[in-house]
């Protein structure tokens, strides 16, 4: 059963042809009619997936613990801009605030928070969310619209949304991957005219079979890049955190969820959440090139351990009962654990500063 957006697509492209797969990622989630985002809560157990914010209220504790530590080594600045770009339902703020206030009054009493959300339906859910806060708490429409100033940033699966170009090696270079229709009208995959620039491909690796993918991903520069930019006018750090890859690589990791399963990306436009990996060699290489200090880049389990979250989930359990604190467990085990499935492992963490400091737990560049 196509879905209205499936249909207003085919149209798009018996009109005008075949659409980049930039254009097809940015219809399925932004279409202001139909778009995934447009129209829907996406997020927890009557979504179609679950944040780490969402698992436990560790997480974004352990994401607190991180400001105040930055915060110190920044020199405890006032009037600090606590950014969060993408803020889901507004969880991981609610449960940073909580550690600040009560373990940097300094901080909470003298920072503004400052939520980039682009969504009306979600923007309410925060509202509800932060109330506590009262008028500490302002939205913006896009990231220009914080105000100026010492700015802490947290991005939580920002970059996996943000949309890529992928292209396809054929025996005449790389193509770029876009979205036709087949014989029977039903959309697929084809290939476009415009090529890539062999200098953008990873160096010192085999060369890539006919049919291998490459993605590339210029939006997500340029958000990067405002976010440097930001620090370098203003001074500060920004945490990113998502789901990719440390080393740049071939591979399609499009990848479309519906009601927690994995779904073929054309088969649901607007009804499944569209993402692909994010290529964080590419985002560090971005932002040196910037000329933001870089403080590392390491698997969320790593960090999340760095901070002490095994030390917070045994006092949280302390005076619960047992069911409770095989919950606690468990949730230490999704956000932090390694292996097949965890969010440990498949979730990567980086910090950029200016100016340069050290920050934990990452280790100091010798």
């Amino acid at each position: 059963m196509a879905t209205p957006l499936a249909e207003k697509i085919k149209s798009l492209i018996s009109a005008n042809g075949p659409i980049s797969i930039t254009d097809y990622f940015a219809l399925c989630l932004a279409d202001p009619e139909h778009g995934y985002y447009r129209t829907r809560n996406p997020f927890g157990r009557d979504g179609d997936f679950v944040t780490a914010p969402e698992v436990s209220q560790l997480f974004g504790e352990m994401l607190g613990i991180f400001m105040i530590n930055t915060w110190q080594r920044h020199g405890e600045p006032r009037d600090v801009r606590l950014v969060e770009i993408g803020p889901g339902r507004g969880t991981m703020m609610t449960d940073m605030l909580r550690v600040i206030a009560r373990a940097a009054p300094n901080l909470y009493e003298t920072a503004t928070v400052h939520l980039v959300e682009t969504s009306a339906l979600l923007k309410l859910t925060q509202m509800e969310t932060l109330s506590s806060h009262g008028d500490k708490v302002s939205w913006h429409e896009s990231f220009d619209g914080v105000p100026e100033g010492f700015t802490l940033l947290a991005a939580n699966e920002l970059f996996d949304a943000i949309p890529i170009r992928q292209f396809v090696k054929t025996p005449n270079g790389f193509r770029e991957r876009m979205v036709g229709l087949d014989e029977n009208g039903e959309l697929c995959f084809t290939l476009g005219v415009a090529t890539l620039d062999p200098a953008m491909l990873p160096q010192g690796i085999s060369p890539p079979a006919d049919g291998e993918i490459f993605e590339v991903a210029p939006a997500r520069q340029s958000v990067m890049l405002t976010i440097c930019e930001r620090l370098i006018a203003h001074h500060g750090t920004a945490l990113i955190i998502d789901y990719g890859h440390m080393v740049t690589n071939y591979g399609d990791t499009l990848q479309a969820v519906r009601a927690h399963e994995y779904d073929p990306p054309l088969a649901h436009p607007g009804h499944a959440d569209l993402t692909s990996h994010v290529d964080f060699e590419n985002l560090a290489r971005t932002s040196l090139a910037a000329g933001v200090h870089l403080n590392g880049c390491m698997h969320q389990g790593d960090f999340l351990v760095g901070l002490g979250i095994e030390q917070r989930a045994a006092s949280l359990g302390r005076d619960k009962d047992e069911t409770m604190q095989a919950q606690i467990v468990e949730a230490v085990h999704r956000l932090a654990g390694a292996g097949n499935g965890y969010m440990g492992e498949l979730f990567k963490v980086m910090a950029v500063s200016m100016p340069a400091i050290h920050l934990q737990p990452f280790k100091p560049k010798h």
